[in-house]
């Protein structure tokens, strides 16, 4: 079992970015007050969209200009966690109630090339997952990320 920490949880009303909030709920059909801008974002099976703060780092090395938690459009930001040794499949708690299931690798979506004009090939090995909700709860920054087994 690996374990790794919420940075952020963002929301927004569809398209990028998404904002930080305290605290949100999730269920099978995502985090409360989420939206998604194109019918083929969102749904059951792309409920929470994770992305890792050391893949947000390698593309600010990369010249990345990156305004902060949500720039990307994921619904956590997380570190520690190795997103190398994850895949479909894979479950994840978070914090006290919450259990992801990693549904596929996050497809980058063109929208992203209004942050560079390199994405989403930019992306490539760095863009994320989508999951299920399998448990539904509350997600907060700060929150401990689990995986299991």
């Amino acid at each position: 079992m690996t374990a790794g920490r919420v940075i952020a949880v963002c929301v927004g009303p569809g398209g990028i970015p998404k904002h930080p909030v305290e605290r949100v709920y999730a269920s099978a059909d995502g985090l409360e007050g989420d939206a998604h801008r194109y019918r083929f974002h969102g749904g059951p099976n792309r409920a929470v969209c994770l992305f890792s703060e050391e893949d947000c780092e390698s593309l600010r090395r990369d010249g990345v200009p990156i305004a902060g938690p949500g720039a990307f459009g994921e619904n956590l930001l997380l570190e520690g966690l190795p997103f190398q040794d994850l895949g479909p499949g894979q479950q994840l708690q978070v914090g006290p109630e919450v259990i992801l299931e990693i549904h596929d690798i996050r497809e980058p979506c063109k929208t992203l090339r209004s942050l560079d004009g390199r994405f989403p090939a930019l992306m490539e090995g760095r863009s994320g997952f989508v999951c299920r909700v399998l448990q539904p709860g509350t997600l907060e920054p700060g929150q401990t990320v689990r995986t299991l087994s």
